[in-house]
């Protein structure tokens, strides 16, 4: 064999994977798509993958199954999608939680988000509302601060657990309002808005569908919400900026999520679906009953979205010292 004709074989060699790729890409899809969910069946991430699966899938002309891989908040499903074969049929329905919170808070990983998974698009926003006990003598959030800072230390909140969410919202809170809490830490919103209703913590940032009722119902009064617009679900609420503290703006989010080096051309045709998939009514419909904004960006925008939300959540969980084993 020649020196030339080695090099040639080489370079083919080389091209090989990059060639089969693309040939994939140009097939795709050519079977079921499957997207993991890293929660049980029934919440709110759930519904948001289902509906979009079932528009999306009918786009394509191909099934996409929703899988339910829940345990270790949210770590297991999530790790399964960042360690899968990156071409294109298995996806991940991610949150904030798995994505921007984990890594702020726990001192190990089995994935780093940033390398093993590469952003599709963010499917839809929600904001955090602060509500508090409907007996509590104030009706404004400036009121609530000053009630608050009056009685330092003697004032609680309730969360879902230590590095959740709005565990790390309500420490935002604090660290850009000087206001002093206890944290009460429960398993899930539920019952954290349930203390909340009974007069056993003083404040809890809640999701918007655990909260509506409440309030609606007089039990619960909702002072700001986090988001950078009212809420649809709470249209007299005020935003956090409108109250006086554009700083403690925030949302939480889901989003779809292929493993890292997938195809480009897949995850553009992924994005394109999805995307379209966000503007049909039903699917709207379906979201807006969970309180929830459709949003629909391209890839780089919801890339440079994580980037920052990530930096902002490490921020807050090194100020106030939150970590998890």
């Amino acid at each position: 064999m020649t020196k030339t004709t080695r090099r040639t074989a080489l370079l083919m060699t080389l091209a090989a994977p990059f060639v089969a790729r693309g040939a994939a890409a140009a097939d795709y899809p050519a079977k079921a798509l499957k997207i993991i969910v890293p929660y049980a069946p029934g919440g709110g991430a759930d519904a948001v993958a289902r509906i979009l699966a079932q528009n999306a899938g009918a786009s394509m002309k191909q099934s996409i199954v929703v899988e339910n891989k829940g345990g270790a908040g949210s770590i297991i499903g999530t790790d399964l999608v960042a360690k899968a074969e990156p071409d294109g049929y298995t996806l991940l329905l991610g949150q904030s939680g798995p994505i921007s919170i984990n890594p702020a808070v726990y001192k190990s990983l089995p994935y780093d988000p940033a390398k093993d998974l590469a952003p599709v698009t963010m499917t839809n926003s929600y904001p955090y509302v602060l509500v508090v006990n409907g007996k509590l003598p104030v009706n404004s959030l400036q009121e609530f601060i000053a009630l608050a800072k009056s009685k330092p230390g003697a004032m609680n909140y309730g969360t879902t657990g230590v590095g959740a969410a709005n565990h790390l919202m309500s420490e935002l809170f604090s660290s850009k309002t000087g206001v002093k809490m206890t944290h009460i830490p429960y398993r899930g919103t539920a019952l954290a808005v349930a203390d909340a209703v009974a007069g056993n913590v003083t404040m809890v940032f809640s999701d918007p569908v655990s909260a509506l009722p409440q309030v609606n119902s007089g039990n619960l009064k909702a002072l700001a919400v986090t988001s950078p617009a009212r809420a649809t679900a709470f249209p007299t609420v005020p935003t956090m900026k409108e109250a006086g503290y554009p700083e403690v703006e925030a949302v939480a989010w889901h989003g779809i999520f292929v493993p890292a080096r997938t195809p480009q051309p897949i995850v553009d045709r992924l994005n394109a679906e999805f995307v379209k998939a966000l503007q049909i009514a039903e699917v709207k419909d379906v979201l807006s009953k969970q309180a929830m904004t459709p949003v629909g960006d391209t890839p780089q925008e919801f890339a440079a979205f994580l980037k920052k939300d990530l930096a902002t959540w490490k921020d807050v969980a090194a100020l106030a010292k939150v970590s998890v084993e």
